[in-house]
């Protein structure tokens, strides 16, 4: 509903502008998080499959898909109208609630951004730049737009008929990145020497950094969804930095008492995590139940990341593991823990509540984990089929780096009699491309 210029609040919309620039450096931040996970040949690759999301979500978003995810319901709370296709009709003076429209489009637009670029977790190593490019905005208009839709948009059936409750995007964002990081990996199949070659993450610093980047982005994600500059906003705050360390602390916990050593990627992957976990429920939880959810997720996940190996799906950087399974956890756990003096209303069962709130997060759950996976799964097939999705043997044994951008992370000066890096490799990099 567009409102007088008026009736703009000028904390609110600072706020705002402040959590907006903190989602959109998440994205930067899960490429180093992800960057640091891979192997060295495969370095600069991930950093773009998720630097070149920024681009690609945007064009689509505005062009479209922010009408259709916000635009008013078309009938049954599925999708949204074009009224505002290319942001037609907003301008300075359009406002939604207390802040300008185009900034809370703007706000949304980072996290269909980040969204799309966690899928590539999944396929590391192995998937075509080129597929990746019609993957993304096919993806973003197919699977995240009618699913926030459903959750955040006017009519959307999920929060105004069916009544489950989803302050951040455990729905949109965790669980649709995470069905369908597994969805691709099925279709793109497995590394080459999976199960059989150490993979290990070549550079753990990086991973740190990039983690530390995604926590402190994630309370302009979280605390930024109170829209304004008010008491809920510090209370998702809290709970956000409260679920980073109990989910931290829990992963720890386990590979101390399964493995002996508490290890660095155990830390920055228990603290993500945790995030992952409040994401839905900062907003509806108490601190007490903000420390479950972290807790629970950090011991849960660090479990579920193994499931891979023994169900045989190679989801390279465990977003099956971290973001779905910590996405169900939050989203479940709000139908326990929800507080009336957050919600407004609702209440979980440990706080005087039916069952019934519960069984809601449930049937959303399922429902948005199915839709994702089917219609990814299909995406997939259908790139794979028109284009292939996934890399040539060579350049992945080769390396993703080197034979699809032409460049090297860690590869500088001079390689022997001083023959500059740039004349000895980009020769044969261009090759292998051509070839491919």
């Amino acid at each position: 509903m567009t409102l007088a210029a008026a009736s703009v609040n000028t904390g609110d919309t600072a706020w705002l502008l402040a959590a907006t620039a903190l989602v959109l450096l998440m994205t930067p931040g899960l490429a180093l998080f992800y960057g640091g996970m891979v192997r060295t040949k495969s370095v600069l690759n991930m950093l773009m499959m998720s630097f070149v999301s920024i681009a690609l979500v945007t064009v689509v978003w505005l062009a479209v898909g922010y009408s259709l995810a916000f635009g008013d319901d078309l009938g049954g709370g599925l999708i949204g109208g074009l009224r505002h296709a290319g942001m037609s009709g907003l301008g300075p003076d359009s406002v939604h609630g207390t802040v300008p429209t185009v900034l809370f489009a703007t706000f949304q637009l980072t996290f269909a951004i980040i969204t799309a670029a966690l899928i590539s977790g999944a396929i590391a190593d192995r998937a075509k730049f080129s597929a990746w490019l019609v993957f993304v905005p096919v993806w973003a208009l197919l699977v995240y737009v009618p699913v926030t839709h459903w959750v955040w948009g006017p009519g959307g059936w999920i929060a105004h008929r069916l009544g489950a409750l989803d302050f951040a995007g455990g729905l949109p964002v965790e669980i649709t990145s995470g069905a369908s990081g597994l969805a691709l990996c099925l279709v793109i199949g497995p590394r080459l020497g999976f199960k059989k070659d150490a993979m290990r993450p070549h550079n753990l610093p990086m991973v740190i950094l990039g983690a530390g980047l995604l926590w402190f982005g994630w309370f302009g994600f979280n605390a930024g969804s109170a829209l304004g500059a008010n008491g809920l906003a510090a209370e998702a705050f809290l709970n956000t930095l409260a679920a980073g360390c109990t989910g931290l602390l829990g992963w720890l916990f386990v590979e101390h008492k399964r493995d002996g050593h508490p290890t660095t990627l155990g830390a920055a992957s228990g603290a993500v995590a945790g995030l992952v976990a409040i994401t839905p429920s900062c907003g509806t939880v108490s601190l007490l139940g903000a420390l479950v959810v972290g807790l629970a997720a950090g011991v849960v996940c660090s479990y579920a990341v193994s499931w891979k190996f023994k169900l045989n799906f190679d989801d390279s950087l465990d977003v099956v593991g971290v973001h779905l399974v910590g996405g169900i956890i939050g989203t479940l756990l709000i139908g326990l823990f929800a507080e009336r003096a957050m919600t407004g209303g609702a209440e979980g069962l440990f706080y005087g509540g039916s069952p019934a709130q519960l069984g809601r997060q449930l049937v959303a759950v399922v429902v948005v984990a199915g839709y994702a996976f089917a219609v990814t799964y299909g995406i997939g097939k259908a790139l794979d089929k028109v284009m292939g999705l996934r890399a040539s043997e060579e350049q992945e044994h080769t390396g993703l780096d080197l034979t699809v951008h032409a460049e090297t992370a860690y590869d500088h000066g001079v390689l022997g009699h001083g023959a500059p890096v740039a004349h000895s490799v980009v020769p044969t990099a261009q090759k292998v491309t051509r070839q491919a």
